[in-house]
């Protein structure tokens, strides 16, 4: 830990770094296309933040649902690729392994997977990491920060999810890689309505981001993060939901998951916050989306 660091993060510590303003709605929202899968239904939709800030997603909503189903908010990575976002995790763009939205629709979730703010079609007119700097850039100099944004997205995204009839409000999962797997953290610490979420490859911490040069990705950039704590403090908010962390061996972002285990693991009911390390790069292959399909399903019923 720094040793600036004076003391746990709580929660309302949580809250004030974040100076978020988010209050719990049913926001407006339209659906813009449907397209029959075969074992589900996508709809492309809009979910509004206001008038100026339009949140483009996909929901897979599986067929012949008989009662209200738990959904699974599927977050998409970075990659440095900020033209693919949701496109990504429902299969229709990038890298296969990163569509677990589709797979977990095929295994009877609703999932639903939105673009983050700066990402596909939520780029501004500079685009690309231009686009993203400035996104930062024009909230700091308010003094506001881009992470808190993306989770208050998030949140009214868990609120759009709670006005579909049908989904079980009281089963929302979250899951995510990479830029996912670090929201897969913040966001059930942010929002208690997160039932269970899974963290790939996204585990790494300020402390070592910084002492091994990993660097940081621009949505986690808060000013006075560390005087208060650091992700493994992030983690240990994040209870009482369960909580999978799922790193790799040779991933620079998955960097010090055992410490951050071992730190946060008494804050949890007993098997509610695991660790699951593989051999690999910065991968989400199939073994390890099998186990993170599982421990969602542990907690999460169809």
């Amino acid at each position: 830990m720094f040793g600036c660091i004076i003391e746990t993060m709580n929660q309302d510590q949580f809250s004030e770094i974040l100076k978020t303003t988010y209050k719990r709605q049913i926001p407006q929202s339209e659906i813009l296309e449907e397209k029959d899968c075969g074992k589900y239904i996508r709809q492309k939709i809009e979910f509004f933040v206001d008038e100026n800030d339009r949140i483009p997603a996909y929901i897979l909503i599986p067929k012949n649902l008989k009662k209200k189903t738990a959904a699974i908010y599927c977050h998409h990575q970075h990659a440095s690729d900020r033209d693919i976002g949701k496109s990504e995790v429902v299969g229709l763009a990038g890298d296969s392994n990163m569509a677990y939205a589709k797979e977990l629709a095929e295994q009877g979730f609703i999932t639903f997977a939105p673009d983050c703010i700066a990402f596909e079609e939520r780029q501004n007119e500079m685009g690309g990491g231009e686009g993203n700097y400035f996104e930062l850039a024009k909230r700091l100099i308010k003094d506001e920060n881009l992470l808190a944004k993306a989770l208050e997205d998030i949140s009214l995204g868990i609120d759009y999810l709670e006005a579909r009839e049908e989904v079980d409000s009281d089963e929302i999962g979250f899951i995510g890689h990479s830029y996912g797997g670090r929201m897969a953290i913040f966001a059930p610490a942010y929002d208690k309505r997160i039932k269970v979420s899974v963290s790939n490859c996204g585990c790494v911490n300020y402390k070592d981001s910084i002492n091994k040069k990993i660097g940081i990705q621009l949505e986690f950039c808060v000013p006075g993060f560390t005087n208060f704590g650091d992700v493994e403090d992030v983690v240990r908010l994040a209870a009482p939901c369960p909580l999978l962390i799922s790193a790799t061996s040779n991933d620079k972002y998955s960097f010090g998951a055992n410490e951050m285990f071992e730190y946060a693991k008494e804050s949890f009911n007993d098997g509610d916050l695991e660790l699951k390390i593989y051999e690999g790069d910065h991968i989400f292959n199939e073994e390890m989306r099998d186990y993170a399909y599982s421990f969602l399903s542990k907690y999460l019923s169809k």
